[in-house]
């Protein structure tokens, strides 16, 4: 089910009488009426949200995801104003309330062709981290109808999907859950004959399974160690990453929230006990903004019963800050 723009949400603080531009975010929104594009400087993000945690349910997971989308919309909209944007459109949600897991994600795929479609990028919010399968097949059918895709009249598009996450979501049970979309990824490339082309930021070594770690390298997946992330390796990540980006047509990032330090997100369905400091993840994820090769993101896995003082909300707000 999908449900329009909320416009209550998008609420914050007025400072009337203060000099210079005193907007905030909440003063940007606007419903995306599905039909032009944003007005901006550059492309322009278009927030969706994905109420889903289903598939976390499916994964033995703490439920509560499903809630995500506003309270992070809630926590962006009283950041400053983006001046590289006069206008942000929000498409509203798309809802996985009946278990139906596979039509929520089908509608969400057809949102973010749609979107990309206009000329703008989707940013979606979830949700369990299934939203990436949906984001991901929204790419595709947007290149499929653009004739980008093996078969069609263009050329395949290399897309890297990149996935900051102490997991690899690797998993090859089915039915499909928040564990398997990037094995879900993997085998759609293979049907297509195309590359899978994957790498992992802040994989927990002690989070997942040598069956896992083993399924990662017959796949080719690249990983950086969740210990191998923190501050003083910043630099060391920073010089590699451009090369990574280079080598792409289009990026897909994906952000789940368990990446960081359970101090920093304790809201989500499995905290971290090391996790990547919020600085590293965020100076690399702008590094991917800047690359001009993002065309969709997600951030996953923010559980809002779980989270304390909105810490995890404000984390995922400023991750979200810097890719609208």
């Amino acid at each position: 089910m999908r449900v329009p723009f909320d416009d209550e949400v998008w609420v914050g603080r007025y400072d009337d009488g203060e000099p210079g531009d005193t907007r905030r975010v909440f003063n940007q929104v606007v419903a995306f009426d599905g039909l032009c594009r944003t007005p901006a400087t550059g492309d322009a993000a278009v927030i969706i949200g994905f109420g889903s945690d289903e598939g976390v349910r499916r994964n033995q997971g703490r439920t509560g995801a499903a809630h995500a989308p506003k309270e992070i919309r809630r926590a962006l909209a009283g950041l400053p104003a983006k001046s590289s944007l006069s206008l942000l459109a929000d498409a509203g949600d798309v809802l996985c309330d009946d278990g139906d897991l596979e039509r929520a994600q089908a509608e969400l795929s057809k949102v973010v062709s749609d979107v990309l479609a206009l000329g703008s990028r989707p940013l979606v919010l979830g949700g369990g981290h299934e939203v990436a399968w949906g984001t991901y097949c929204g790419w595709r059918r947007y290149r499929d109808r653009e004739g980008c895709s093996p078969g069609g009249d263009g050329h395949a598009r290399k897309l890297l999907i990149v996935n900051f996450d102490a997991h690899f979501d690797l998993r090859q049970k089915r039915p499909a859950n928040s564990g398997t979309p990037f094995d879900q990824m993997a085998a759609d490339c293979a049907a297509r004959g195309v590359p899978f082309d994957y790498v992992c930021f802040g994989i927990s070594e002690i989070g997942n399974t040598a069956s896992l770690f083993e399924h990662a390298r017959r796949l080719g997946v690249r990983h950086v160690l969740d210990i191998d992330m923190q501050e003083p390796r910043l630099p060391q990540l920073l010089s590699g990453l451009p090369a990574l980006l280079d080598a792409a047509d289009d990026v897909y990032l994906s952000i789940d929230l368990d990446v960081l330090p359970a101090g920093t997100a304790p809201g989500v369905s499995a905290p971290a006990a090391l996790g990547v400091p919020l600085s590293v993840v965020e100076t690399m994820v702008r590094c991917v903004r800047e690359s001009g090769k993002l065309r969709a993101a997600d951030i996953a896995e923010y559980n809002p019963s779980l989270d304390q003082d909105r810490r995890t909300a404000r984390a995922a707000a400023r991750l979200g800050y810097w890719l609208l």
